[in-house]
């Protein structure tokens, strides 16, 4: 695999993690900062590292399903791995300008 080709298929898994959201916040997990790898490897499989706001997210079970199902909906991913860490523990600077925005944040 090219390394443009996993460039495109990276910027797929970003769009598709864009329609992925917490039940409880109106922004997706990509710009509220939750989602700190994404890691294409050759054979089609992906490592995604990922976080909660919260470390008690009552839809925890639901999210990572729907990261991935939606990740390995991405053409020419064959399996994700949706791991989820805790170091560096999330806070509100890593959430983009449009989801700081959309919260009242700014």
């Amino acid at each position: 695999m090219r390394q443009e080709e996993k460039t495109r298929m990276e910027e797929r898994i970003v769009d598709v993690l864009k329609t992925v959201y917490d039940p409880e916040i109106p922004v997706n997990i990509f710009d509220l900062g939750m989602i700190y790898k994404i890691d294409v490897k050759e054979d089609g499989t992906v490592d995604v590292d990922m976080t909660f706001t919260a470390p008690n997210c009552p839809a925890a079970d639901f999210i990572l399903e729907d990261v991935r199902t939606k990740v390995e909906s991405v053409e020419g991913i064959t399996q994700a791995n949706v791991n989820l860490v805790f170091e560096p523990a999330w806070d509100q600077s890593m959430m983009s300008e449009e989801a700081r925005v959309e919260l009242g944040f700014d």
